[in-house]
């Protein structure tokens, strides 16, 4: 019922910067936390930053004052600014959702990830 799309991945040299974005569509009733993950080959999922629907944000150690997450809640999209990035900053990166659809039922969605690769 409600889908997310994420875009912007790609290929970055080391102290480089990429700006990811995730779209939800669907039968949106209301978006509270949103949230980005990321997994890297042989490793479990993890996760890198959310935010709810009030614009609090929480980021792993591993990527503070690195990255940056926010959402335009007009549009329903989250992004995640990443900045000084570091080769073990690449994963794939996942977006996920949770909040309430026009049935009033809950949603917990995901999107397909978009590939990140730091490399020289």
């Amino acid at each position: 019922q409600v889908q997310l799309v994420e875009s912007g991945g790609g290929l970055v040299q080391p102290g480089g910067s990429l700006r990811l974005s995730c779209a939800a569509s669907g039968s949106i009733f209301r978006i509270d936390a949103m949230g980005w993950y990321r997994q890297a080959p042989g490793k479990p999922r993890e996760p890198v930053a959310s935010i709810t629907g009030t614009g609090t944000t929480n980021y792993a150690d591993s990527v503070k004052g690195r990255f940056t997450v926010s959402r335009d809640n007009a549009k329903n999209t989250m992004y995640l600014q990443m900045n000084s990035l570091k080769p073990e900053d690449t994963a794939v990166y996942y977006c996920n959702a949770l909040g309430v659809v026009l049935t009033r039922g809950g949603f917990n969605s995901w999107g397909r990830g978009t590939q990140v690769t730091v490399s020289s």
